[in-house]
């Protein structure tokens, strides 16, 4: 089981609906531009999505310079359109109850929706080079996709 007391969480601002957000989530298209950090991409052909609780999803990322590709996935443990997603992340084939947790949640703001990303089970901090500075640069690029640039909430 993961340690649930570890763990970080990021939040941004997005002028975007919560069910624009939402379906970048949960829709195999829009996922594969931006579910990666900067200098890797995810080609749409390895992208699936069951977004359903019990369903499973899962994406490859590819290095850009050395073409390494980095197999992802996980299982929805809850999913409530267009507030709340839960699921976990890490190798695809990997045992759930020991992969690493994702909250997301999205919240109407009126002009703005407030999407709260939360990661349990890995204490990472900005500057890791790692999953933290990974979830940073992904959240980034939903910016991107969304058309705008983010507001680190």
């Amino acid at each position: 089981m993961i340690d649930t007391d570890k763990g970080f969480t990021l939040t941004r601002e997005y002028d975007a609906t919560p069910d624009e957000i939402w379906r970048a989530w949960t829709e195999p298209a829009q996922a594969a531009e931006w579910w990666h950090p900067s200098g890797l991409h995810t080609p749409m052909e390895s992208v699936s999505i069951d977004a359903r609780a019990g369903g499973r999803y899962a994406y490859t990322m590819v290095d850009d310079l050395s073409g390494e590709e980095h197999p992802t996935g996980g299982v929805y443990r809850e999913v409530s359109a267009p507030e709340r997603l839960v699921f976990t992340w890490g190798e695809p084939d990997a045992d759930p109850d020991d992969a690493l947790l994702v909250t997301v949640t999205i919240a109407d703001l009126g002009e703005l929706s407030r999407m709260t990303f939360d990661l349990r089970g890995y204490d990472g901090m900005s500057g890791d080079e790692f999953i933290q500075d990974g979830w940073e640069s992904a959240l980034d690029a939903l910016a991107q996709h969304l058309g705008q640039s983010a507001v680190a909430g």
